[in-house]
């Protein structure tokens, strides 16, 4: 893609402190992202996937400015989120919104969801009183839900219906971009389906971009454009679905395709590896972060780390052996 990226991820770093004062112990310091990068363009679906630790919420978390980075940048239409202020954050605040995992949790018990949906309208001023209900009707109707649903509360739904209560707060400004944390883990399978339907049919009506954080990776396959694929606080590929579903290149992306039934058929010799991620207390500073359950590793891949490359015009991947990216998965 040639045009400017709506959103840009650059070199960002989050480290947490963990003090232990017991004892005389120093405090340990963990890594959750390492120099991460990648771009989200206008319409554009990117997956942000990887195992549980692999840092991907925390991506999304600093896309929504509820985590400060301590390196690195990210900047939606050349503007450094991090720094905005006053009225260019409340400017920020309309243009990226955020979908929570839990609906549960997510949505103010207090609140009837007339209310729930039109916080950020009242918030930012948008309308009156008569037309945010218009807006909010609009919005219950976009997600498949009717009238009746405004003057009740969020514990009256399922799961899957407060999740669209959830969709329709996060589109009441009309935002670009949406990020989306696990939006369908804590539901059950049949409704899943429902919910990505309906985030799909959203993207093309409002020519939404959006970031789709998961570790699911068939969902993704099916609903993203792109991949970006995490590993301890690292990317390791980043990719078009469609080429990665042919040819997955970084053995830690072979081994995930591996254990999803009709991709990766199990035969990968990353597969044999076990599935089990360290701690990020003991993720590595130097080398490699995959290198301990990689197939191909090498005496380099210890005291080297890979830089993320582009090894195609689409595709970027942090391997110190391009060699092994044709071979047959």
């Amino acid at each position: 893609m040639n045009r400017a990226p709506l959103m840009s991820v650059r070199d960002l770093s989050v480290g947490f402190a963990t003090h232990r004062p017991l004892f005389g112990r120093s405090a340990t310091n963990v890594q959750a992202l390492s120099k991460v990068s990648f771009d989200i363009h206008a319409g554009e679906i990117v997956g942000i996937v990887g195992e549980s630790g692999s840092g991907k919420t925390t991506i999304g978390r600093c896309m929504v400015r509820l985590q400060r980075p301590t390196g690195g940048r990210v900047e939606f239409e050349g503007h450094d989120i991090h720094a905005l202020s006053g009225t260019d954050l409340n400017w920020y605040r309309r243009q990226v919104q955020m979908i929570f995992q839990d609906p549960a949790a997510s949505l103010n018990p207090r609140l009837r969801v007339v209310d729930i949906v039109a916080e950020g309208l009242e918030i930012h001023r948008i309308g009156n009183r008569d037309s945010r209900r218009k807006t909010v009707v609009e919005l219950l109707a976009a997600v498949g839900l009717g009238e009746d649903a405004l003057t009740r509360f969020a514990h009256e739904f399922s799961g899957g219906q407060r999740q669209r209560i959830g969709i329709a707060r996060a589109m009441a400004l009309r935002p670009q971009l949406i990020v989306a944390d696990e939006p369908v883990s804590a539901l059950d399978v049949s409704v899943q389906a429902k919910v990505i339907n309906l985030l799909r049919e959203l993207r093309v009506r409002m020519d939404l971009a959006m970031a789709f954080v998961s570790h699911d990776l068939p969902t993704v396959m099916f609903l993203c454009d792109r991949l970006v694929i995490m590993y301890l606080g690292r990317v390791m590929e980043i990719a078009p679905v469609r080429a990665f579903r042919e040819q997955p290149y970084h053995p830690y992306s072979r081994s995930l395709m591996s254990l999803v039934p009709g991709l990766g058929g199990g035969h990968s010799p990353a597969a044999r590896r076990p599935s089990t991620i360290p701690p990020a207390t003991q993720s590595h500073h130097e080398g490699c972060a995959f290198r301990g359950r990689c197939p191909y590793a090498v005496a380099d891949c210890a005291v080297v780390t890979p830089p993320l490359r582009q090894v195609t015009p689409t595709r970027q991947v942090a391997c110190l052996r391009p060699e092994i990216f044709h071979d047959p998965c």
